[in-house]
C-alpha cells in the first residue's frame, strides 16, 4: 500500500492485454449503481440495465416528483420479476443544495471580467448583471476572495455551461462577484456551490423528511443516500428520523462532498452503513490535485472497517458518447484497484443516450481491474488493522477467504440473516463471488406475523462480490430454515448462472449451534 493505493498483484505481461475477456453472468464483482430517469425508466430498458449488471437503482429527488419516481419504481419491480435479478433501491436526498433561480428560462450570457451580483431577492429576474439565489445568508457566509461556482458542470462536465466567480465584496444581503470565465447558463435552475464555506442549512431538510416519510416509507427503501453529510450528527439525526418512520432496516450511506465532511470523515464512517464519495462537489471544494488523495484515503478507511465505498463521476463523457475517454476508463480501473465496492452512474444513466452500454462498459473495466487486484496485500492489511484477538465471526470470515484461495474454490457460500457475515467476508476481498443465502426471520408486531429478509438480501448488493439469494423458510413447520436446503439452493443457482460446475470446490461458511464453521466441499452433478 502506497499512499492508500492498492498496487497490482504482479507485473503484467503485455500479451495478456490482447487476451479476450470471458463473458460472465456477473459482469464484475464491483457493484454498479444506476440513477434512473427519462432515458432509463421503461420496463424494457430497465431489464437490459439489470442484465448488464446494475445492482442498485438510485432515485434522485432533486429531479422530478413523487409520482414520476413511483412510476419508475413500479417499472423496475416489473423488470426485476421478468429477468429474475434482485435490485436494491436507493433514495437520494436533496440536502442543503444552493440554487440560482431563472424564472424565465432564457439563456444568460456571462462574460469574463464582468461584475455580477448574487441576491437573495427571488422576485428579481435573472440576468447577466443579477442572479437570485435561494439562500438569504449568503452574504454573511462568504468573504472577499472566496470562490463560487454556478452552472451545469456537476451534470454535464461542460465548462461552457458553468461559471466560476470570485467574491469582491458584500453589500448588505447581496454579494458582488467577478466573473472568471465566459459561459452561457441555460435552464430554469442552476446549482451553486461555494468552495470551503459553511452553509447554515440543515443536512436533512424538510423536503427530504417529507419524501422519506411518504415515498420512502411506502416503498420500504433499502438505502438512503444522505447528501452533503458534514458531521456524524447528520447520520444520527437521519437514523432517529427513520426509526420514527418505522424504517428500522433502511441503511444510511453518507454522501461526502465537501471539506466539512472530509474533516469529520472518520466519525461519519463510524456512524454510517456506507460512504458515497461525491467527486463532483469534491472537485469544486478541493484543489484538483487533492481529490485523488482523499479518494484513496477514504476508500482505504472504508475497506479496513468493512463498510461499502462507492465512487461517483467516472464516465461523464458517456452521457453523450458510446465510449468513455481513455482517462475515464483508467479512472474506473484505479477506483477498483483502490478497493471501491461500487461505481455510481449519474447523468450517464439518468438522461444519457447509452445507459445500458455505459453499465456494460463500466462492468467490463471493473472486471479487468479485479483480475489483477492485489488481494493478498489487502488481506494482510485488513488482518493487521483488525489485530488480535479477532472476534469469532471475524476469524471465521477471514479464514473462509483464505481457504477459498488455498483450495482454488469457485465460490464462497455464506448463510446470514442480517447480511453481516457476508459483508465480513467481502471485507477480505475474495476473488470469487460470495453467494449469500439470506435466512428469513419470523417476526410479529403483536397483530400479524411476517418474515424479514428481503431488505437484508437486497442490501448485500452494495458489497463488492456479494450476491444474495433469499432462502425459503419451512412455513408448514415451525418457520425454521434447513441449512442443507439452503446449500442446495445456492449451488443450484451457482450452476444455473455458470459460476460453479461439477468438480469445482466451494467454501461454506455457516453457523452450527453457537459456533461458526467452515466446510470445503466438491460440487456434485
Amino acid at each position: 500500500m502506497q499512499g492508500g493505493q492498492m498496487l497490482l498483484e504482479e507485473p503484467l505481461r503485455l500479451s495478456s492485454v490482447l487476451t479476450p475477456s470471458k463473458p460472465t453472468f456477473f459482469p464484475s464483482l464491483t457493484k454498479i449503481v444506476g440513477t434512473l430517469g427519462p432515458k432509463s425508466r421503461s420496463v424494457e430498458v430497465l431489464e437490459e440495465c439489470l442484465k448488464a449488471g446494475m445492482s442498485v437503482a438510485r432515485f434522485d429527488f432533486s429531479w422530478l416528483n413523487d409520482e414520476y419516481h413511483q412510476e419508475t419504481l413500479n417499472n423496475l419491480s416489473s423488470a426485476v420479476k421478468n429477468v429474475k435479478k434482485l435490485c436494491a433501491v436507493m433514495l437520494d436526498t436533496v440536502g442543503p443544495e444552493l440554487q440560482v433561480c431563472n424564472r424565465t428560462g432564457n439563456p444568460i450570457e456571462l462574460k469574463a471580467d464582468d461584475h455580477l451580483t448574487l441576491t437573495p431577492d427571488l422576485s428579481k429576474e435573472a440576468s447577466a448583471e443579477v442572479l437570485p439565489v435561494n439562500y438569504a445568508e449568503l452574504a454573511e457566509a462568504v468573504k472577499k476572495g472566496d470562490t463560487i461556482f454556478i452552472g451545469q458542470y456537476l451534470f454535464t462536465g461542460s465548462e461552457s455551461t458553468s461559471v466560476w466567480l470570485e467574491v469582491l465584496e458584500t453589500n448588505g444581503p447581496e454579494v458582488i462577484c467577478l466573473v472568471k470565465n465566459s459561459a452561457t447558463l441555460a435552464g430554469f435552475i442552476f446549482t451553486m456551490h461555494v468552495s470551503q464555506v459553511h452553509i447554515n442549512l440543515p443536512t436533512l431538510t424538510d423536503i427530504d423528511k417529507q419524501v422519506i416519510s411518504t415515498w420512502g416509507s411506502r416503498n420500504n427503501v433499502d438505502f438512503i443516500s444522505l447528501s452533503y453529510t458534514r458531521h456524524p450528527e447528520d447520520v444520527r439525526e437521519l437514523r432517529a428520523f427513520l426509526d420514527k418512520q418505522n424504517l428500522h432496516e433502511t441503511q444510511i450511506f453518507a454522501k461526502v462532498e465537501n471539506v466539512e465532511g472530509l474533516k469529520h470523515f472518520d466519525e461519519i464512517l463510524q456512524e454510517a452503513d456506507g460512504i458515497i464519495l461525491s467527486r463532483g462537489n469534491l472537485g469544486i471544494d478541493l484543489p484538483p490535485e487533492k481529490v485523488f488523495l482523499f479518494q484513496k484515503s477514504a476508500v482505504h478507511r472504508c475497506n479496513l472497517v468493512g463498510k461499502s465505498a462507492i465512487i461517483t463521476r467516472v464516465v461523464d463523457s458517456m452521457t453523450d458518447n458510446l465510449r468513455p475517454t481513455r482517462a475515464e476508463a483508467t479512472d474506473v480501473a484505479n477506483a477498483v484497484l483502490d478497493g471501491t465496492d461500487g461505481i455510481l452512474l449519474g447523468a450517464e444513466t439518468l438522461r444519457g443516450l447509452y445507459p445500458v452500454e455505459t453499465i456494460k462498459t463500466v462492468g467490463r473495466i471493473c472486471a479487468e481491474a479485479e483480475s489483477v487486484y492485489n488481494q493478498p496485500l489487502q488481506f494482510k492489511k485488513t488482518s493487521k488493522y483488525v489485530g488480535e484477538p479477532m472476534s469469532h465471526a471475524e476469524s471465521v470470515a477471514s479464514s473462509a477467504v483464505r481457504a477459498a484461495i488455498k483450495v482454488k474454490a469457485a465460490v464462497i457460500v455464506v448463510f446470514t440473516s442480517s447480511g453481516r457475515a457476508a459483508r465480513l467476508i467481502a471485507k477480505y476481498r475474495p476473488m470469487v463471488p460470495v453467494l449469500a443465502v439470506v435466512i428469513p426471520r419470523l417476526k410479529t408486531d403483536s397483530l400479524n406475523w411476517s418474515f424479514s429478509g428481503t431488505s437484508q438480501a437486497r442490501q448485500c448488493l452494495a458489497a463488492r462480490g456479494v450476491y444474495p439469494i433469499l432462502a425459503i423458510p419451512n412455513v408448514a413447520g415451525s418457520g425454521a430454515f434447513s441449512g442443507q436446503s439452503g446449500l442446495t439452493l445456492a449451488l443450484k443457482y451457482g450452476k444455473a448462472v455458470g459460476i460453479v460446475k461439477p468438480n469445482d470446490r466451494a467454501v461454506i461458511f455457516q453457523k452450527v449451534g453457537d459456533s461458526s464453521v467452515i466446510e470445503i466441499m466438491d460440487v456434485q452433478d
